[in-house]
């Protein structure tokens, strides 16, 4: 990695040790990491993070998979089986996993998860079909949604959405349960009226259905919203900036949360030190892999969404760097000086480049 790289990145955090000077040791072991749809931004973040680690940066004896999964829930899951190493998760699943509250409740809290860091927002978004007449969240009542499939952060952040309105499966003409890889075609085919995606923007899945077939982004709002996100740590009210999408000129209104990464305690502190150290070290090539990490600040990173405790790796890395010395909290964060990507860092890999990724089972 270019020397130049690593010292603006000390000198934007004030890091207290030269970046170039981190500690590397050897390692055998294979990290999965549980992502979501290959439309959706999740795969994005274990991708390029993959690729960091095995090949612009590469940790000896360390490999990297970014495998599709159902989502958030799936991965929390799946983290707790064993059957993953790392997963992105929203800040709301985070936390109902550590606390066993929501769709944790029955198996208790999870207390061997460990959060590593945080990513990019992710507005709760509403796309509809222009013909529709769809012009705000109320209006979904007696129509055909997809709701997002089982397993998924959008899945349960709609349910949580429909509980704030009181609202039931049987409320729709149809609740559909379609993957975001699914729900483009199904809204440009009238299968169905609407779909509801937590995810950071500009999203593929959605510019295809605003590109295809006229559909537009509506607001979510209303005193039911407010009452929401007033009531739990982890949403806030955002906006999705406007001009993205062609249908959306201007800002429009919704709530969101967090991207995060998280691991458990199985994870050895040495492994976890060489993730976190290995992104924080690369990343302005990182910012550069899809315009969501454009924004992304260290300080904010160590502390935004993170419900779980963090993991002792990160923890030492974070240190460190004095990103948990007077950092500021996630709120409170001041956003980056200058997210253009610095001289001379090497471009994101295409979809098909970089590291090993597992190819999404066809949805049913």
């Amino acid at each position: 990695m270019p020397t130049l790289l690593r010292i603006l990145f000390a000198a934007a955090i004030s890091a207290p040790l030269a970046l170039g000077a981190l500690p590397r040791t050897a390692m055998a072991e294979e990290i999965v990491v549980g992502t979501g749809s290959t439309s959706g931004v999740y795969f994005q973040v274990g991708r390029v993070l993959c690729r960091l680690l095995t090949q612009v940066d590469p940790v000896e004896g360390l490999s990297c998979i970014a495998e599709p999964t159902a989502g958030s829930i799936h991965n929390l899951q799946a983290l707790r089986a064993g059957e993953l190493q790392l997963g992105v998760v929203q800040s709301d699943w985070q936390f109902h996993a550590v606390n066993g509250s929501g769709p944790f409740a029955e198996v208790g809290p999870d207390d061997s998860l460990r959060a590593l860091f945080s990513v990019h927002g992710e507005p709760f978004t509403l796309v509809v079909r222009d013909e529709s007449g769809i012009e705000e969240l109320a209006q979904l009542h007696g129509r055909r949604v997809n709701i997002g499939n089982p397993g998924s952060g959008q899945r349960g952040t709609m349910e949580a959405v429909m509980t704030a309105m009181g609202w039931t499966l049987d409320d729709f003409a149809l609740a559909s349960q379609l993957s975001a890889s699914e729900q483009s075609l199904a809204l440009c085919h009238d299968r169905v009226e609407a779909f509801v995606y937590s995810v950071g923007h500009p999203n593929a899945s959605i510019a295809q259905a605003t590109g295809l077939c006229d559909a537009r982004i509506a607001p979510v709002s209303g005193p039911e919203i407010e009452a929401l996100v007033e009531a739990q740590p982890y949403y806030v009210n955002t906006e999705i900036p406007g001009g993205i999408y062609n249908a959306n000129p201007e800002p429009v209104p919704t709530f969101g949360v967090t991207a995060t990464v998280v691991t458990t305690d199985a994870m050895s502190e040495e492994t976890a030190y060489q993730i976190v150290s290995g992104l924080f070290r690369n990343l302005d090539i990182f910012r550069t892999a899809h315009p969501a990490f454009g924004p992304l600040d260290p300080a904010a990173m160590a502390r935004a969404g993170l419900s779980a405790p963090l993991h002792a790796g990160a923890e030492r890395f974070y240190k460190q760097m004095g990103l948990l010395d007077g950092a500021p909290a996630a709120a409170d964060a001041e956003p980056a000086a200058d997210t253009e990507p610095t001289e001379g860092a090497e471009p994101a890999a295409e979809p098909d480049a970089g590291a090993e990724a597992k190819e999404e089972p066809a949805a049913d």
